[in-house]
């Protein structure tokens, strides 16, 4: 179903769709995408929500990142696959991705989510970059959303494989504690910088209480896996 849209609010939703490089056939399929469910609710019915888009487009997300993965990677083996396509659709990559499309600043909420600091919420943002990639897909078909999910994280994919062998790290900073009679792994953040589109985090394993390695990357879990392998090579040279 659905709903009439403002002159302002479909010039925002034209900028917007130009600024995703999408022409939106029927702009209330984005505007749907674009409205959380409190602002719905608010509305009394006269505004639909987003919630069905984002399960749709969590499906369209995952099968365009497999497919993806598949090509990239002829002799990976699933499990490996798995693994990739599930670090790049954590929740704060995704989050990152709609702060970097601005996609908060032109989500509708009810005034109480508004008032929270909602648009800037990670969940919040999560759920309307999958409702968005549902509503490509809905008005533009496969092939337009599975280029759409491409330009979006063009600038993670190059960086998958290195990071993804980077994993194994941690594994591998485990084991060799294991095997040693090492005192527990523990690892804490440090330091946080860069704008909150491009994050970079610090952070610091530590072995009962020595520390003995750092690590920066995009997201915590890589500057983990950063501090793991410094570790780990300190603790070879003993």
């Amino acid at each position: 179903m659905t709903y009439p849209i403002t002159e302002k609010r479909r010039a925002e939703l034209v900028r917007l769709s130009a600024s995703l490089g999408v022409d939106f056939a029927n702009l209330s399929t984005l505007d749907e995408a674009l409205t959380h469910p409190s602002y719905a609710n608010e509305a009394r019915g006269h505004a639909a929500h987003n919630e069905r888009l984002e399960f749709l487009g969590d499906a369209v997300l995952e099968l365009a990142i497999s497919t993806y993965l598949y090509d990239a990677y002829p002799h990976c083996a699933e499990g490996e696959l798995t693994k990739m396509r599930a670090s790049l659709v954590q929740s704060e990559t995704l989050a990152r991705l709609a702060r970097r499309l601005h996609l908060g600043a032109h989500l509708r909420m009810g005034r109480g989510e508004m008032l929270g600091g909602g648009a800037e919420r990670q969940n919040n943002l999560e759920n309307v970059f999958e409702a968005v990639i549902g509503a490509v897909y809905l008005d533009r078909g496969w092939d337009a959303a599975r280029a759409y999910v491409q330009r979006q994280f063009a600038d993670e994919l190059p960086h998958l494989r290195q990071e993804h062998v980077a994993q194994d790290y941690k594994t591998m900073l485990q084991e060799y504690v294991q095997g040693h009679d090492h005192e527990p792994i523990a690892y804490e953040q440090v330091a946080e910088s860069g704008p909150d589109h491009d994050k970079r985090f610090t952070m610091r394993v530590r072995i009962g209480t020595a520390p003995l390695g750092e690590g920066t990357g995009r997201s915590k879990k890589e500057a983990e896996q950063h501090a793991a392998a410094a570790a780990l090579e300190r603790l070879r040279k003993r």
